[in-house]
């Protein structure tokens, strides 16, 4: 981009699936009223001592195999100190020297780009709180249910060089996340939260430029835009002889741009030490290799497998296996009708078109993975036409009623009946005698029009190929 070069890394905080907190036994719940889930610990009161979380630091390991970090025998929490009325003990505990995982790395696919993104580090620490802000009232409120929930930290090299990698990159650690059941992936609820750490710099340049940290981004789609944006004001700056500022930014989503929010902080700034009511994290080699041998198949290999076993080309097999229960419904489908083309087929029109339509997730859908098989045999069999299985397929979606039933109720069972077809062919052409003369004149396309005129008369339940079949047989008659 005019001669710039973009350096993008990213900070992944993913909050895990306990059902109690990272320090304490309050529950993790969300949506609850507030200050329910919270105790004398997530108060920050005098005396308390925290209490890790056997569970959240077995996900954590989960996760750092999966992305081929290499795990620390020997990781310290410490205590980031910083002033905010949603830290009610001054500091948040985390990890800075010693951190549970460090150098791994994943797979990344943009299009036709296959590309590896260095992850630096994984870490645990605990969630803050949440400030809520009421112009009503003239007040601000602290919920501290959140405070105490457990999150993984998980910190990219800086290798992605475009918003479309970033994007790309994120999507394949939420898949991941999924996959292993450690995370929910839910950006509007935050559970999955990125802050974006972007810089330009003149193409051939070894040197980093300065980098701003961009906050509040809960979509793809607005991480894509912040950093489209970002990059396009970095460069505008330095075109017109100014400096980048070395801060933190704000995506203003109504707006579509960054605003500043505060100077960007150094490791310094938060006076790191370790948390000395925490004991050293010690991880035994043996348990790290049970977890190992749990972990489940991961979306590239699944991606693999869908391209070796059902025949799918390498971007439906990456569509399909991108999300875990995407890739479950699929085949889940598949035994009911072997055809796992033409499920696929299905899968990647229609229903994720419907899923886009309503905003739902896979998991929402009322139609059921045997349903859709059962719609695709349908056609295959010519007991419907490819038109009206659309039409089925859209009430099926909505109330999770079984197609066959859609099908019988509303009578749309399609017209094979030779003679009954070839008498409502005579009754076109007879009604269309200046259109059979062209035909017979030499445009040929005119066959569209007649099978159109044949499927309006039977309400789109004629056969097309033998509604095709007797035409050019009739029109060949008439030559």
């Amino acid at each position: 981009m005019n001669g710039y070069e973009t350096v993008i890394g990213l900070e992944i905080h993913a909050q895990l699936k306990t059902e109690s907190k990272i320090f304490c036994s309050c529950s993790t719940r969300f949506g609850q009223a507030p200050n329910e889930n919270t105790c004398p610990v997530c108060f920050g009161m005098p005396g308390v001592l925290p209490v890790l979380n056997k569970k959240a630091v077995e996900f954590g390991i989960k996760m750092a195999l999966a992305v081929d970090c290499r795990i620390n025998r020997r990781s310290i929490f410490a205590r980031k100190n910083y002033f905010y009325p949603d830290l009610p003990k001054g500091y948040q505990i985390s990890q800075y020297e010693e951190p549970l995982a460090e150098h791994g790395r994943i797979r990344i696919f943009s299009g036709e780009l296959e590309k590896e993104i260095g992850i630096t580090r994984i870490h645990m620490e605990e969630d803050a709180g949440k400030s809520i802000h009421s112009a009503t009232d003239n007040m601000s409120y602290v919920d501290l249910n959140r405070t105490g929930v457990p999150l993984l930290e998980i910190v990219s090299e800086p290798d992605m060089r475009s918003p479309r990698e970033a994007v790309a990159y994120l999507k394949a650690l939420r898949g991941i996340l999924l996959y292993l059941e450690i995370c929910d992936g839910n950006m509007e609820e935050g559970s999955f939260r990125c802050d974006a750490n972007v810089s330009i710099r003149p193409r051939g340049q070894k040197e980093y430029g300065i980098r701003t940290e961009i906050k509040n981004m809960n979509s793809f789609r607005h991480v894509q835009k912040a950093l489209e944006y970002e990059i396009s004001r970095q460069i505008d700056l330095v075109e017109d002889g100014e400096e980048v500022v070395q801060e933190t930014r704000l995506f203003d989503v109504e707006k579509g741009v960054t605003r500043p929010m505060r100077g960007k902080e150094e490791a310094h700034d938060y006076r790191y030490f370790p948390d000395p009511d925490l004991p050293p994290l010690i991880i035994d080699p043996e348990w790290v290799e049970r977890i190992r041998a749990g972990l489940p198949e991961l979306p590239i290999a699944r991606q693999k497998r869908f391209v070796s076993a059902y025949n799918l080309s390498e971007s439906d097999a990456q569509v399909l296996t991108s999300e875990k229960d995407l890739a479950d419904f699929f085949e889940q489908a598949v035994p009911e009708y072997n055809q796992p083309k033409k499920i696929c087929n299905w899968i990647m029109g229609e229903l994720l078109g419907k899923l886009n339509e309503t905003g739902a997730s896979i998991s929402d859908t009322s139609i059921s993975p045997r349903h859709l098989a059962k719609l695709v045999r349908m056609v295959d069999e010519d007991r419907i036409s490819g038109k009206i299985a659309k039409t089925v397929f859209a009430e099926a979606f909505e109330k999770g009623i079984d197609p066959e039933k859609v099908v019988e109720e509303k009578g749309l069972v399609q017209i094979s009946d030779t003679s009954a077809l070839e008498e409502m062919v005579d009754e076109v052409l007879a009604a269309h005698p200046d259109e059979v003369q062209r035909y017979k004149d030499g445009q040929k396309k005119l066959l569209g029009f007649f099978v159109g005129q044949v499927m309006k008369k039977t309400k789109g339940q004629a056969n097309p190929g033998l509604v095709n079949k007797i035409l050019n047989k009739k029109l060949q008659a008439r030559q």
